[in-house]
């Protein structure tokens, strides 16, 4: 049985499907370089990959496995954080702060995800520091080996460093595959009856918010190359953050997510609510008609409040202070939303994974109450989420980092890519109003690939 984020398990049921990180002690070695090219290091050929950008400049590719840490059931937030603590404890890393090793990953929206396709290799849990990784900040680009000895580590970072300084510094942007066909796993017709189920849970005080989702199947004129994919999404959504996770054993989820849902350093942790979205449009004139429409609106004021308050209510119980501050405009390329950025200050020592465990799912995504907005969506929707809105991030040995809300996301598998998009269902929302605001959160990564 699921589970609202936030709500402990007690201690006693180890449970399900629960596999523990190798224990053994690893080295981490890092040298600078020049400004290089990503594209050796996120070569698909290796298998395991990732990427990570965020809006203020921190760019990481990695590949392989140094270490993974994977578990399942209700207590797999608590599980993956212990595995974590084991190897990072056994880790001896010599090099600067920004190019330490961090474990990367996300975990399922639901926490009974089971692997199943398209879902195949993304767990309910599942992290991994890469042995190799490229560390780009404003200040300088680092190049670190994970290794369980010095010699290896020496002889991967001769390695390369030669083979990196090779490749030319600016990574291609390439040329879309083109969208050969595409498929819609849930009618309009069928999202009207979806969002009339839950406004009918709406009046009877069950639900006060649900986020609804859709997923769009997209048969692709040829193959993705999702590296390149993301440089013409960095390119168009500089704002935002961008990810990648691949395995050897399914696909590739990626996306270019607008949303922060918690950062820590130290004691300080950021987070925001952006709920409530407009269309751009072709002017700035334009662009404040649909702002001002926004503002007007007591559904959406309604819907945004109500992310607001969850947050700051989970975030409470931690924090020696709180600062919910001004409402502003968050803009984007094609799409215009409602941001509150939130910060605190934690009342004692926490990780990183305890924050993602109080907020996930925020009422962005999920809804109001938590646990009947996810009965809702269990039961109507009609594909599975997966990692979709779920947390993805990483985090390091000190239980300080980072996690984006994995929205404006997709899931590419051969030559077929599968987007995801949702929205909010308030005691007012009309159903085709809603169904063309999902639409439009379809657009930042369909239209790279046309």
């Amino acid at each position: 049985m699921d589970r609202a984020s936030g709500e402990r398990r007690l201690a006693g049921d180890p449970g399900p499907a629960t596999r523990l990180a190798k224990e053994v002690d690893l080295v981490s070695r890092s040298r600078e370089l020049e400004d290089v090219s990503f594209g050796a290091i996120a070569d698909p050929a290796d298998g395991a990959r990732i990427q990570w950008a965020t809006p203020d400049g921190l760019e990481v590719v990695g590949r392989g496995v140094a270490a993974r840490f994977t578990a399942s059931g209700a207590d797999r937030i608590d599980r993956v954080r212990e595995q974590a603590a084991r190897t990072f404890a056994a880790l001896d890393h010599e090099g600067p702060s920004v190019a330490r090793p961090r474990a990367f990953g996300g975990v399922s929206f639901h926490d009974g995800h089971d692997e199943s396709p398209p879902w195949t290799g993304f767990g309910a849990a599942s992290f991994v520091v890469p042995r190799m990784l490229v560390t780009r900040s404003d200040e300088a680009t680092w190049l670190t080996t994970v290794t369980p000895d010095d010699a290896t580590a020496t002889d991967r970072i001769e390695h390369w460093t030669e083979r990196l300084a090779d490749l030319p510094p600016m990574r291609p942007s390439g040329t879309a595959p083109g969208v050969a066909a595409s498929r819609r796993t849930t009618s309009q017709a069928a999202w009207t009856d979806q969002v009339e189920t839950a406004l009918d849970r709406i009046a009877d005080g069950r639900l006060t918010k649900v986020v609804l989702a859709q997923a769009l199947e997209v048969d692709l004129e040829g193959p993705i190359d999702v590296p390149a994919t993301l440089e013409r999404l960095r390119r168009q959504y500089p704002n935002c953050y961008r990810f990648l996770v691949s395995n050897a054993d399914g696909g590739t989820f990626f996306g270019a997510p607008p949303e922060r849902l918690v950062s820590k350093r130290g004691s300080r942790v950021e987070t925001e609510a952006l709920a409530g979205s407009v269309p751009r449009g072709e002017t700035p004139e334009e662009d404040e008609e649909y702002v001002d429409r926004m503002l007007d609106s007591e559904k959406f004021r309604r819907e945004h409040g109500l992310v607001v308050d969850s947050i700051r209510d989970q975030l409470d119980p931690l924090a020696r202070d709180l600062t919910v501050e001004d409402r502003t405009i968050r803009r984007l390329a094609t799409i215009q939303h409602l941001q509150t950025p939130i910060a605190a200050t934690l009342a004692d020592d926490r990780h990183v994974l305890d924050l993602v465990e109080a907020l996930h799912p925020t009422p962005a995504v999920g809804g109001v109450p938590p646990a009947a907005a996810l009965e809702t969506i269990r039961e109507t929707e009609s594909f599975d989420r997966g990692w979709y809105a779920a947390p993805i991030g990483w985090f390091d040995g000190d239980g300080d980092g980072e996690f984006a809300v994995g929205i404006r996301s997709g899931l590419a598998t051969d030559e077929t890519v599968t987007l995801f998009a949702g929205n909010g269902i308030v005691a007012d929302s009309d159903p085709a109003e809603e169904w063309e605001e999902v639409q439009l959160k379809f657009r930042p990564i369909l239209d790279e690939l046309r």
